[in-house]
């Protein structure tokens, strides 16, 4: 033996380790096991914001990735609304003079030929920024192309907290994210059924799927657990047996997370075949298509609302863009109408501010925040996505209002006529 390795051996026996020695055996302090993205600020620290405004601009472009057919089922009304916001922002002057165009680019396969249109806004007609997609696909879809080709992209319709967290500095989300409904949506459950048996039905989409996600952990975390949670494919043959299923497994409330049009489907299935008992859902119940569509058995549906109502006083923006609206379009605009309405105000703000320079849009984007818009405040996260507080939303005579206190609903219908 050495005496070096004699005299270390003598100083652990004495309870005296050596400096060096004593490190190598300590623990290192607990690491958290995550790094915590949203808590990051997604900056753009690369080149173009010295880039001088081009000179031969006649109009200001500005893309939109939804369908530009005021028919569609889904995406109608966001272009209506789309229209409506740039037909205002030029009866003001557009900017410095110039007018505002939307540029309308949409594909039914979006990640097909859906890329395609988007890339063609971005390098062929050289638009400034782009308002899309019109669910969380397609924004997902928009939101790679912007990433590479650096140019602001705001979404007025995905939930999806997984756009903001690719931390990707040019994505913005308007509406409140997943995260910020479900917790709304299981306090309703917990306080309107508590420990009486409810049922979870979850269509098998993107959206769907990811809400359900963040809606079952939040009511594992109240200690509420369905009776038997039901997946649906979509299939309108499957629907009837689903029905059955669901209203023979005697549930006090039903839970039900899928898209407007696929809601409106079950809940008046449910309705038809007796069922008088509770039914909350997500925030597709306050489209327009939902309640049109379900009728009188959307009558008392609870959902987390996604905008402020035209409850408002008269004098207040929300009422007049409203009013205007309905005006206009002959219906009241539901929440993605409105989203999209302050996206493209958003858009014409921060370009007014900033000029034709794409680097300097999205700075003044980031900054505009904390916005006032018609759907209510937009105040951005570090990554781009609006905190905006949620409430719960139900429908009544064929309206979607806030619910103004916390107790039970019933709902008023007349079963079997509808």
């Amino acid at each position: 033996m050495t005496s070096r390795f004699l005299g270390t051996c003598l100083a652990i026996a004495c309870g005296c380790v050596p400096a060096g020695a004593a490190d190598e055996g300590r623990q290192p302090p607990p690491q958290p096991p995550f790094y915590r993205l949203r808590e990051h600020q997604a900056e753009y620290a690369g080149p173009g914001r010295d880039e001088p405004p081009p000179q031969d601009v006649d109009e200001v472009l500005l893309g939109y990735f939804g369908p530009g057919d005021p028919a569609h089922p889904d995406g109608g009304d966001l272009w209506l609304a789309a229209q409506m916001a740039v037909d205002e922002a030029n009866r003001r002057g557009g900017c410095q003079g110039k007018p505002f165009r939307i540029v309308a680019r949409w594909s039914e396969n979006p990640w097909g030929t859906g890329v395609a249109e988007v890339a063609r806004m971005v390098y062929d007609e050289n638009v400034w920024a782009i308002v899309g997609g019109i669910d969380g696909p397609s924004t997902h879809l928009a939101e790679q192309v912007v990433a590479k080709a650096r140019l602001p992209l705001v979404s007025p319709a995905s939930s999806d907290k997984t756009v903001n967290l690719a931390n990707v500095p040019w994505m913005f989300s308007l509406l409140p994210g997943d995260h910020l409904q479900a917790p709304v949506l299981a306090a309703a459950v917990s306080d309107r059924v508590g420990s009486r048996a409810f049922v979870l039905i979850s269509a098998v989409d993107h959206d769907s799927r990811l809400f359900t996600t963040e809606l079952r952990k939040c009511l594992t975390s109240r200690r509420l657990l369905p009776r038997y949670h039901f997946e649906h494919n979509g299939a309108r043959e499957d629907e009837p047996r689903l029905v059955d299923r669901i209203v023979e497994s005697k549930p006090d409330a039903v839970v039900l997370v899928a898209g407007a049009h696929q809601s409106a489907r079950l809940v008046v299935g449910l309705r038809r075949r007796g069922f008088a008992g509770l039914v909350f859902g997500s925030a597709a119940m306050g489209r327009r298509r939902f309640h049109e569509e379900a009728g009188e058995a959307a009558e008392g549906v609870l959902f987390p609302l996604l905008y402020r109502t035209p409850t408002a006083p008269a004098e207040e923006p929300p009422k007049e863009f409203f009013d205007a609206f309905e005006k206009r379009y002959g219906h009241a605009p539901d929440y993605a109408a409105a989203h999209t309405y302050d996206a493209f105000r958003l858009l014409v703000a921060a370009i007014r501010t900033a000029g034709l320079n794409r680097a300097r849009i999205r700075d003044a984007l980031r900054d505009l925040s904390p916005y006032s818009g018609v759907a209510g405040t937009v105040a951005w996260d570090p990554q781009g996505s609006n905190t905006r507080a949620v409430s719960l939303g139900t429908i009544r005579d064929g309206r979607v209002i806030p619910v103004q206190d916390r107790g039970p609903l019933v709902p008023r219908l007349r079963l079997g006529t509808h």
